[in-house]
Order: structure tokens, then sequence, then C-alpha cells
């Protein structure tokens, strides 16, 4: 029996599981991870990453032989970077992939080509090449590039191993051509012996080293295998791997991402395109609006008492003229399915209590979801195939009730 080892490094904690071929999960832990924010600054501390990933993964390999242990992989946050020495020791802090220090205009002014052959129109504060050049200007002599899930597998194999495509996205990989765009690093003074090499997700890295499987439990010599970005891992952990498949992830946020053929060109620059392992393409779009609203808006109260309420008056979204409708934005800006910095959140009607408002939240998310496939369906995306709902509000029957009711033809 093959043993499969997945960790997954998120913004709170770092996840470890065992899972068989059969998708039998043998052994689970996670451990917590802190973060330092102040305004448009968060960072961590990488060799946290590493502590608690190893004791993770010791707990969620305790019941498990070492002999049936067959590879690892780790996904982790999209856009989070920092910079190494030669050897792999952390020289900066971990830039996270909401930090919004730097400045994207010098990346966009020299790369608006390539991104825009790339499908997406500018890339943004947040994105890894933008905070990579602010890292630079303070940078030590020999210093290189680590994404999140680099610094963790280079620790794993015991040596500089590459990163794959969907992690480098941020940092401005062709993904077209799978290499860097040398003549754009080059015209913003990026020195490519700080690049990693770069290969698909799913290419073999290398094995754990002793030294390694002493701190986690993973057997020396299993396999290491390149990851992805965590939403990537997440829509294909959903099985939307499918031309025409979509995974709609809604939580505090909105998410979506599907599978197509040929790449998708947005000229609004809301939708971009990951690779897939099999060179398809893996589109998608994070909207701000979502059920983070619920926790501002209605806080300690009861949504399953709510849900109940409101599907006993009938606000079930079989018809909706006269109900009141929130647009549910968290705070300003908006992302997809339009690029509106200045966006606010409002509420068209006059909600009559708590019951009302709570169906007037839920049934805004569920018309800014189905405005997302309808802005997909224009840029020519394959909307045909199966949608999988994924995230926290799937908890909610009556909430996913009115998602299928408002998504469908």
């Amino acid at each position: 029996m093959n043993v499969w080892i997945g960790v997954d490094l998120g913004t709170q904690s770092v996840r470890v599981m065992a899972v068989a071929g059969d998708g039998q999960v043998l052994g689970t832990a996670s451990r917590a991870l802190t973060s330092h924010r102040d305004g448009p600054r968060h960072e961590q501390d990488p060799e946290q990453w590493w502590r608690e990933l190893a004791g993770a993964a010791r707990e969620a390999l305790r019941d498990v032989p070492a002999s049936e242990v067959a590879g690892v992989a780790v996904d982790a946050t999209s856009g989070t970077i920092l910079l190494t020495d030669v050897s792999g020791r952390v020289v900066t802090p971990a830039l996270m992939y909401d930090d919004r220090r730097a400045d994207a205009a010098r990346a966009n002014e020299a790369g608006a080509p390539v991104w825009e052959r790339l499908g997406y129109r500018r890339m943004q504060p947040n994105w890894a090449l933008p905070k990579l050049l602010w890292l630079l200007d303070e940078a030590p002599e020999g210093a290189r590039l680590a994404h999140q899930s680099d610094f963790v597998t280079r620790r794993l194999v015991g040596h500089e191993v590459a990163t794959d495509l969907s992690n480098a996205l941020k940092t401005g990989v062709d993904l077209i051509e799978e290499r860097w765009p040398i003549e754009v690093m080059d015209a913003l003074g990026v020195p490519s012996e700080i690049l990693p090499e770069v290969v698909r997700p799913g290419t073999r890295l290398g094995v754990v080293c002793a030294e390694a499987a002493e701190e986690t439990g993973i057997p020396a010599g299993t396999p290491v295998i390149a990851g992805t970005t965590d939403g990537c891992a997440a829509q294909l952990g959903a099985g939307a791997n499918q031309v025409g498949s979509w995974n709609s992830v809604l939580g505090t946020t909105l998410v979506l991402k599907g599978v197509t053929k040929e790449l998708i060109h947005d000229p609004l620059g809301v939708v971009y395109s990951h690779r897939a392992p099999d060179g398809s393409w893996l589109p998608g779009g994070a909207s701000s609006t979502g059920a983070g609203v619920l926790t501002r808006d209605l806080p300690g109260r009861d949504l399953d008492a709510l849900s109940a309420q409101a599907a006993a008056r009938g606000l079930n979204g079989d018809g909706t003229a006269g109900w009141p409708v929130t647009y549910p934005l968290v705070s300003r800006g908006e992302r997809f399915p339009f690029d509106a910095p200045g966006a606010e959140g409002f509420t068209l009607g006059s909600p009559a209590d708590d019951v009302e408002r709570y169906a007037a939240i839920l049934l805004g998310a569920a018309f800014v979801e189905r405005l997302c496939f309808d802005y997909l369906d224009l840029l020519g995306a394959p909307v045909d195939g199966e949608v999988i709902l994924t995230g926290g509000a799937t908890r909610s029957a009556y909430w996913t009730q009115l998602r299928a009711r408002t998504l469908a033809p």
C-alpha cells in the first residue's frame, strides 16, 4: 500500500496528512503559525514553518509504516517569498502573499508585453516580483529567491531545488515557454543567479535527506515531488481537473478556479491562469465578497437558525423580486469579476430584521458568483462542466441550495 504525504502551508497553520492510495486518511496533524502584521506589512518567520512542519509530520506519521511512504509534496500560499543565502539559510523575513509594501510600477513597465501575452494585464503590489524588487534593494551579495514551498522542500532534500511554475507565476515566470523572462529580469536588475530553476508541478525534486528524516519522521529516501499553490492544490483536490469543470470556494471570500485547453486572455486583468501538470490551463479569479460579512454584520448569531427562518419565509432563490439584496464586501475594493479599488458594499432595499439581512447577504454572494461565471463565459472559457462547491459556506444546506438555483441556466 502506497502512502502519500501532503503538506499544506497556510497563513495560520501548517497541516500534514498521510493518505493511502485509495483515499484513506492514515494520519493528520497541524501546528499553529504566527504572523507579524502592521498596516501593509505582513511577515512570518520561515524557520517557524520548518519547526512546526517537523512536529506535525512526526505526529501524522506516528502509525504509518516507513516502508509504505511513497512520496511527499508541499503546497503553500501564492506570492509568499523570502531571500536566503547560497546554503539556504534565511536572510530576510518572509513577505506574505498580502504584504503590500512594494510598488508594482517598475515590474509592470518592464514586463507589460510578457504579462499581457500570459493572459493578465498587470501585476499587483502584493505579487512576488514587486516584493522581490523591494527586497533586492538591500539584499546581501549571493542572495537567492525562495518561494514559501521552496524553502521547505530545500530543507527536505538538503540541497538547492527547482521551484514549480505555479508558485513562480506571480514572480513573472513565462508559463508559455516555461522559463524566466531573462530580458525582463535584466531590465529590472534581477540577477539570473538568484532565480531558481522552474519545473511543472508533479516533477520529482529529489529525496528526503537523512537530517530532514531525523527531524520530521519522513523516511530518508522518500521522493519529494514539486507541489503547487494552495489554491491550485485545493482545486485539483476537489476534483475540478477536467476541461470545463470549476471549483467555487466560498469562505471568507469567493474564489473560482477551472480548467481550459487554451490560455484565457482577460482585458480587465482580473482572471489569470496557472499551468496544470499536464500542460493545460487553470484560470481563476478571487473576489473580495463572501461570508466574512456575516461575521461583521451578524456577530454571534446562530446562522443555522437564521437559515431555517429564511427558508420558512420562502427566501429560497425561486423568485427574488422585492427581496433586499446585499453586495457583501467586507472592506473597500473588489478584484473579481471586475477591478474596482474603490468599491464598497451596499444593500438594495431595507431588510426588516436579521433574518432578511442574513438572506440578503447570502443572495448577494450568490449573484456575485453567477456574475463571475457569466464573465468567464464572456471571455470564452468553457463553463458547461461540473461545478464543485467547497469552502466553509458549504456547511449551510440553505446557502448551497440558494447558490445552485442562482447558478442554474
